[in-house]
């Protein structure tokens, strides 16, 4: 079984929170997640936010706060996600990756389909707001 150690972002702008729409491919396809990817061998967790960020949206983000490590079993692969408050330093994101985005604020989170490792993050931000 893999295991991918992955950094995500949870961006937010205007008190709302930047969620993206995965591909349509693998086991979690057109699922909505926290933008992010893989830390490379000898990134910091900031570099890699930074760097994956940069890859996926044409953006710049300033990381700002630690906010929880998820840590979830899938049908092909186990995944650790370290998540991040950031700050969004662009106006305008360019989906290099993603098949979709959109802000919501924090009560409307559940509304979308997300991904199984992204639903604690949910449930947290929910519960404690941004």
């Amino acid at each position: 079984m893999k295991l991918f150690n992955v950094i995500a972002a949870i961006a937010i702008r205007n008190n709302k929170i930047l969620c993206t729409q995965r591909p349509d491919k693998g086991e979690v396809a057109l699922k909505w997640e926290f933008p992010g990817g893989k830390i490379e061998p000898g990134e910091s967790h900031k570099e890699a936010l930074k760097r994956e960020i940069r890859e996926e949206l044409d953006c710049d983000i300033s990381v700002d706060e630690f906010f929880m490590t998820v840590y979830h079993k899938y049908k092909t692969f186990d995944l650790t996600m370290h998540c991040y408050k950031c700050t969004l330093l662009n106006d305008k994101v360019v989906l290099n990756e993603h098949a979709d985005s959109c802000w919501l604020p924090v009560e409307e989170l559940d509304v979308l389909d997300w991904a199984p490792a992204d639903w604690p993050i949910i449930k947290k931000l929910m519960l404690e707001g941004i």
